[in-house]
């Protein structure tokens, strides 16, 4: 029993959830050989070490070592106890919890458990009064203007606050909130004479969710003169703007599907294009895009198509997020956007295929937007600006890896600019030798500043060491291994953890009799030594052993055990000649046990 709930149960919700597709909704995943491996969304990383076992239902990741099954990877990535990840898990897959383990065990305060409750009820009633009732009439008709369907409308749960001071304080007071923590989550605003009023009256409201679909902020448009005209939740503990975008719950399906985001600027360019059929798309909520923004679609997808509005202030936001997500590792492509025209009204105008066609699937590259970007600096009749654009151009240029690639941007400023492709050829290899002089240099440094770090963890394990580790590996995914090994050497491993699993593996499969790595990992109790396990069962192995391999790591865990049986009897008889008064034999004893602990050190 795990709280109230049976190891059965438990088994029964790990089973219906497949670890792979679980991971797969929070980070892009690729198959190499048997794993996947992808970013690992708990520490930075630019090159992929986490490794998921479809087989074994396990994770590890060989950079930060975390490891686990799908609930603990839930607990991890969510923050839950083991209770909510576990109904997080069965709600997916249409398990009903026994009642008793539906029992609270939040792993938030109960102030942040108010705070969504009241959003989640507010929601509901802005989007009620919306659709059905004479009060928001006025926010539907905006909706309805702006070209917006009721099916829309409802998929995004669309709302209107009605104009009254406390319509939305009197509602909430009726469902028991305090006034203090509607106050807190940003859903009154609190007046200097301590009155408070409802912060969004007279709006139209976009319920901002979390990843989960859960409303945590709303953003509210003014639809008469109010100021200011755009207003969002105030942040808080559950709402950091840099930090969600908006629609990814909603969008994630279609990105990973598509392995392509489509990055907005407003919630009504992401609205309209999913009315028209591009469902990949998200926005930031009214600021630049941030790092932990880049990296968080860099977890889900390679290709980011930024589609911003196509003005000057457009353009200026469009580099910027551009080098963002290319620092996040992202390849970036520019929407084919008509000048001076946002997304929504390209929409309204043009129409939803046209958007697809025109806009998304004609994309530019960076450099074909950073090309023309860069003209609005220059005045290219001027012979001299012509010459410091084209040498811009060609610093960009040299850091592109595809030679093709070069190549054809070369041409393109041979045609326009009527200057030989050897000349710019030759100027593009001296930028070229110049970044690999200030990379080789950078290099240099980064080895030498981190080299006693890497030489630290790239230390080599004794033999012996090894070979526990590889027998325990085949131990937890073969019994009759197991059954070996207890015979032959029982709790004898020399290294106290690999003690400690092997004895937790033989009750494992006295009790069970089968191999799964999972649920081995959740009877352990010790998180150091289920992240242990499972970099053990990720090693690398044949799907075979044969007996004379397994006699072999026996052997060699038995001789370093025998050996340091015998130095310890050693250093027992020295502390004895010691309280004898007899130095000359207590000397001999230090010298065989030096001895010893030398041939063993060849050996190892």
């Amino acid at each position: 029993m795990v709280g109230q709930v049976t190891e059965e149960v438990i088994e029964q919700v790990r089973t219906a959830n497949d670890i792979v597709d679980i991971i797969g909704e929070y980070m892009q995943l690729k198959k190499q050989g048997r794993n996947y491996f992808g970013l690992c969304p708990f520490h930075g990383e630019k090159t992929p070490s986490f490794s998921v076992t479809q087989e074994k239902q396990i994770f590890h990741c060989f950079g930060c070592g975390k490891g686990g099954n799908v609930v603990t990877f839930i607990m991890e990535m969510e923050g839950y106890t083991f209770h909510e990840a576990l109904q997080f898990l069965a709600d997916k897959s249409d398990i009903e919890l026994p009642a008793t383990a539906s029992q609270k065990h939040s792993s938030i305060s109960p102030e942040n458990e108010q705070i969504l409750s009241a959003s989640e009820w507010v929601a509901k009633l802005y989007h009620h009064l919306l659709r059905y009732t004479k009060d928001g009439k006025k926010g539907y008709q905006y909706f309805k203007n702006r070209g917006i369907a009721d099916e829309t409308i409802d998929i995004f749960q669309l709302g209107f606050a009605p104009e009254a001071k406390d319509f939305t304080a009197a509602f909430l007071n009726k469902k028991g909130f305090h006034q203090q923590i509607l106050v807190k989550s940003g859903l009154l605003s609190q007046h200097e004479d301590n009155s408070v009023s409802d912060r969004f009256r007279g709006r139209v409201i976009f319920p901002i969710r979390n990843h989960l679909g859960k409303p945590i902020a709303f953003g509210g448009r003014a639809l008469a003169d109010q100021e200011p005209k755009y207003l969002n939740s105030p942040e808080n503990e559950l709402f950091r703007k840099g930090r969600i975008l908006y629609n990814f719950d909603l969008a994630k399906k279609y990105i990973r599907k598509q392995n392509e985001a489509v990055l907005f600027e407003g919630y009504m360019d992401v609205i309209s294009a999913y009315q028209a059929g591009v469902k990949n798309g998200v926005a930031t909520l009214g600021t630049s895009l941030t790092d932990t923004q880049a990296k968080l679609l860099k977890r889900y997808v390679d290709t980011v198509t930024i589609c911003y509005d196509a003005d000057e202030a457009g353009n200026e936001a469009t580099y910027k997020a551009a080098g963002i997500l290319q620092k996040a590792g992202c390849n970036v492509k520019i929407a084919n956007l008509r000048e001076n025209m946002d997304p929504d009204n390209f929409i309204n105008e043009f129409g939803g295929n046209a958007f697809h066609n025109e806009v998304i699937k004609s994309s530019l590259t960076f450099t074909s937007f950073y090309m023309r970007y860069l003209k609005k600096n220059y005045n290219l009749t001027l012979e001299g600006d012509r010459i410091n654009y084209i040498e811009k151009v060609l610093e960009h240029l040299a850091t592109i890896d595809s030679s093709v690639e070069r190549e054809y941007y070369l041409k393109e400023l041979s045609s326009n600019y009527e200057i030989s492709m050897e000349s710019l050829t030759q100027q593009i290899q001296v930028h070229r030798q110049k970044m690999d002089s200030v990379r080789d240099k950078q290099d240099k440094n980064s080895y030498t500043n981190k080299r006693p770090e890497f030489r630290q963890q790239k230390k080599l394990l004794p033999a012996f060491h090894n070979a526990e580790r590889r027998l325990l590996a085949y131990m937890l995914q073969d019994p009759s291994i197991t059954d070996k090994v207890q015979e032959e050497i029982g709790a004898s491993f020399n290294i106290e953890e690999h003690k400690i699993i092997a004895t937790h593996l033989y009750a494992f499969y006295e009790e069970y009799n089968e191999a799964n790595v999972s649920k081995f990992v959740e009877m352990l109790k010790d998180d150091h030594l289920k992240k242990l396990v499972t970099e053990i069962a990720m090693l690398s192995e044949h799907d075979q052993i044969t007996n004379h391999e397994i006699n072999d790591y026996i052997r060699m865990i038995r001789a370093e055990h025998n050996n340091k049986e015998n130095i310890q009897s050693l250093k027992e008889e020295q502390k004895l000649a010691e309280q004898q008064n007899n130095p000359i034999k207590a000397a001999e004893i230090a010298m065989r046990i030096i001895e010893l602990q030398k041939q063993w050190k060849n050996i190892n």
